[in-house]
């Protein structure tokens, strides 16, 4: 399946003002087969027992497989909903930079599956492995008059 045209700058922003920008995601790169994304560690992040909280790890994954589900999409599809999702946390950070790096499985019509590998700052060993599953969604059939 082919990518479809990336605006950079639109992926970019596409997170404001919804939980991505909250967290402070941002958008490395996209390319085909691949969505990079990150963000910095800061004292909201952190769980109570003074760890990165999971949840901030698993969505940021999430939102870099979304992206590259969205980058991927099948002709006339209009978008996707996550049908399923699963992290292995095998690691944490307390400060620094959290990258996933985020490949496609998966290309079909009505799913695609995306894994994503997190690490803390330039590590190659992984803090995190997550895998989702996409629902590829297309626009309703119009009904006729007749109904």
């Amino acid at each position: 399946m082919a990518i479809r045209p990336i605006d950079l700058e639109a992926f970019r922003t596409r997170g404001d003002g919804r939980l991505p920008g909250y967290l402070g995601i941002r958008v490395v790169e996209m390319s085909e087969g691949l969505a990079h994304l990150e963000f910095t560690v800061k004292a909201e992040l952190i769980a109570p027992n003074g760890y990165l909280h999971a949840g901030s790890v698993v969505s940021l994954a999430d939102t870099a497989c979304g992206y590259g589900c969205i980058a991927h999409l099948p002709e006339g599809a209009e978008g996707f909903t996550t049908v399923e999702l699963k992290a292995n946390m095998l690691g944490t950070a307390r400060e620094g930079i959290v990258r996933a790096i985020a490949r496609p499985v998966h290309l079909g019509r009505t799913t695609q599956v995306w894994d994503a590998t997190c690490h803390a700052g330039d590590s190659d060993r992984p803090m995190a492995l997550f895998r989702c599953t996409q629902m590829i969604l297309y626009p309703k059939a119009a009904k006729s008059p007749a109904g």
